[in-house]
């Protein structure tokens, strides 16, 4: 399927030079719009995921549908694979569906909205955003079962469609949307939000014409790809040798009992072609946690890590996707067959941020990344206030940044950059909550040179009957530390009963029901340390302890002894000296056990849950129609 463009003037545009001052003014014109796009959302959304915590992605494309400016990369060429329609000035289309837009999006809580930019007759730019939506139907509040087998069990399933005409809504196509909604106010104000911040994009793209010319306008977006691949290709050529280099990664629970599920990649550069080939990952799950990864998507993850831990001034953009080749193979748990579930693929997307730093850095081991917060975990809480009235809480958590070669890791933050946390504020205005407790979790992060960031705990105490589903990972394997430093901690969860009783929970679960007075007890993992701890500067030890980041005995991690709140100089020589003799060459890589095997006959006694059984190679049946 291919989609057709209508276009009353078919003249194609004229490639002219732009002057390095004009193309920074285009350039920085266009980083500022999509700047306000987010402005828009995050001031008429309602979804908390969005208004409060963020989780959106805008982009503004060039009439090719590269990415220009943006964060989560182009979303135009699987579109343009799955919709075999015509695009036509002011048509607007949605779509939620990964299997039909070739994984542009990667669940259905994900609403991608885009539109086509004429000018005269022609077009010239693309602009796009998606946005996660707090609920889209299916059999649990959130949309996100842990359980399902097949997409059609996690939502309402939106192909590739056109909701806006020539710029008149399909208002019956809009309503079965929000009909199958729980919350479809909050639904519908996302919608609108999306709706105003692609039209400001169209704004500020004919401002930008207006000013210098359509030609300039084209040309310009053009020479800004080619800045960044001129960029990319110095940065592929220095960081990745010819020579493969393979790593694994683990995802530890499908939350039905299996796991661990391994992602593997091996990477070499073949001439100027950096090449990432996928095989030997585990086969897709019968449950929810597989991740359709779109090649083009997974790009765009490759640069976004380069482009930040190399070069951060340098604008990310699509101009560098040539430099890089992708095997994904079909079925395996990156890449799976419809009709598998999808919903619960954050933790993989996640992971393989890990494993592009476990890549990249054997080919630059001072470079070289340890594990960190590698997931979004989700908090959710729903059900009938003594009112009636229907309240539904969707929440992102936040965890340590791994240990880096520039420096410690953040102390409870996000995976993506731009994330932010919901106040606890707004948390107990708007939803029958109280947090007992926000805090990071003292000697989480892994020691090192540089240390992980810790992991933060947060005591939700609910206030209401209803039910809590959590989604997160790292419980059984470590968040590896690198260069010396050691792993960073596992995440846990404890839910407090009102009646004295106490019990751990699972990582993954949904449906759990609570009283009036249970509290649960969200902790996430640290991030891994980054270098030998044995070299880290005493004082800056002592400086952590006097922060509450780690403890008195945690800093003897460090081989630092502290007593009297202060460092005790000789103490700490001699048991630097006793560590250094016992420990033997420090690995590149330290993730806290041998095998996955020894780690299975841990589990019991370390988490007090049963080690999951290994996945089998049983895949989904597909369904036709």
């Amino acid at each position: 399927m291919v989609a057709k463009i209508i276009q009353d003037d078919l003249t194609p545009f004229k490639q002219v030079e732009v002057d390095p001052i004009t193309l920074d003014i285009v350039e920085n014109a266009l980083r500022n719009a999509r700047n306000e796009m987010d402005a828009v959302l995050f001031r008429t959304a309602m979804s908390p995921g969005i208004r409060e915590q963020h989780d959106a992605f805008p982009m503004i494309a060039n009439q090719e549908g590269k990415m220009v400016v943006g964060q989560f990369g182009s979303f135009l060429y699987g579109f343009m694979q799955g919709y075999d329609g015509s695009i036509e000035d002011g048509d607007i289309f949605i779509t939620n569906d990964p299997y039909s837009c070739a994984g542009a999006v990667s669940h259905l809580n994900d609403w991608l909205m885009i539109m086509p930019i004429f000018h005269e007759g022609r077009l010239v730019s693309w602009a796009a955003m998606f946005g996660h939506m707090t609920d889209v139907g299916g059999k649990v509040p959130g949309s996100l079962p842990t359980d399902a087998k097949m997409i059609y069990e996690e939502g309402m399933v939106i192909p590739p469609t056109k909701i806006f005409r020539r710029g008149k809504l399909a208002e019956e196509i809009l309503n079965i949307m929000l009909h199958n909604c729980r919350v479809p106010e909050w639904n519908k104000s996302d919608f609108y939000a999306i709706i105003a911040a692609l039209r400001l994009a169209e704004r500020r793209v004919r401002e930008n014409i207006e000013r210098f010319g359509v030609n300039t306008y084209i040309s310009a977006m053009w020479d800004m790809l080619e800045r960044n691949k001129t960029a990319m290709r110095a940065i592929i050529q220095m960081i990745i040798p010819e020579t493969p280099s393979y790593f694994e990664d683990w995802i530890d629970d499908d939350g039905q009992g299996k796991g661990p599920y391994k992602i593997a990649c091996t990477l070499q550069r073949r001439g100027e072609i950096a090449y990432f080939d996928f095989t030997g990952s585990d086969p897709q799950s019968l449950s929810s946690i597989n991740f359709l990864l779109n090649e083009e998507m997974f790009k765009m993850f490759f640069g976004a890590f380069t482009i930040n831990l190399f070069d951060p001034q340098i604008l990310f953009n699509d101009g560098f996707y040539d430099l890089v080749d992708v095997h994904i193979p079909d079925g395996c748990i990156l890449k799976p067959k419809k009709p598998a579930a999808l919903s619960c693929r954050t933790h993989l997307l996640g992971r393989i941020f890990d494993l592009m730093g476990g890549l990249l850095g054997q080919g630059a081991p001072d470079a070289l990344n340890a594990a960190g917060f590698s997931d979004s975990p989700h908090f959710m809480y729903s059900g009938y206030k003594e009112n009636g009235e229907w309240y539904q809480l969707f929440q992102i958590g936040f965890g340590g940044v791994p240990g880096r070669p520039a420096g410690d890791g953040p102390d409870g933050h996000s995976m993506w950059p731009a994330f932010t946390n919901v106040p606890n504020e707004f948390l107990e205005a708007y939803f029958p909550l109280r947090i007992r407790e926000y805090a990071t979790i003292a000697d989480s992060g892994g020691a090192g040179l540089h240390r992980g960031g810790n992991g933060i705990t947060i005591a939700y105490e609910m206030l209401n009957a209803g039910e809590i589903s959590i989604h997160d990972d790292r419980w059984l394997t470590y968040p590896w530390g690198v260069n010396g430093g050691e792993p960073g901690m596992r995440s846990t969860k404890r839910l407090a009963r009102a009646d004295g009783t106490e019990e751990p929970i699972p990582s993954k679960c949904d449906r759990v029901a609570v009283l009036p007075g249970d509290i649960l007890y969200f902790s996430t993992w640290g991030g891994g340390g980054w270098g030998d701890p044995l070299q880290r500067d005493p004082a800056l030890v002592l400086a952590d302890v006097e922060r509450g980041l780690v403890t008195i005995n945690g800093a003897k991690r460090y081989g630092v002894v502290i007593k009297n709140g202060a460092v005790n100089g000789e103490a700490t020589a001699k048991l630097r000296n006793d560590i250094a003799a016992k420990r033997g060459k420090i690995q590149m890589f330290d993730r806290g056990f041998g095998s996955i095997e020894e780690l299975k006959r841990r589990c019991k006694a370390e988490t007090a849950f049963d080690a999951p059984v290994n996945p089998t190679s049983e895949r989904v049946m597909q369904v036709s129609g």
